[in-house]
């Protein structure tokens, strides 16, 4: 049985996954939504409520990523989106990245 904590997770990353989605397709909003079978409201609500969700950087344990062998570390953000970290990462910037993350 899922408790309803799971499944409001479980929402979140739906639409997280969606408005990600949306993004990387190229599409209008209007369009994306007709071919996912969603409405526009639905979807620039939940992009709103994301946008003003501020959860926190959350980690997890990775391991190596095989196709960028190069890549030390990949955090993976609550929003679906990835961040390779390289070996030879300049620190200061590594700190800006996460200063703006957190913002």
């Amino acid at each position: 049985m899922r408790t309803s904590t799971t499944r409001k997770q479980a929402r979140h990353e739906y639409w997280a996954e969606q408005i990600s989605a949306q993004g990387k397709s190229g599409l209008t909003v209007k369009r994306f939504c007709q071919q996912h079978g969603f409405s526009e409201h639905s979807f620039y609500a939940w992009r709103k409520r994301l946008r003003n969700q501020k959860p926190g950087l959350r980690f997890a344990l990775v391991e190596p990523v095989p196709r960028t062998p190069a890549a030390a570390v990949e955090l993976v953000l609550a929003s679906g989106e990835r961040l390779l970290i390289g070996p030879g990462v300049d620190a200061s910037m590594l700190r800006a990245v996460l200063q703006a993350l957190r913002a």
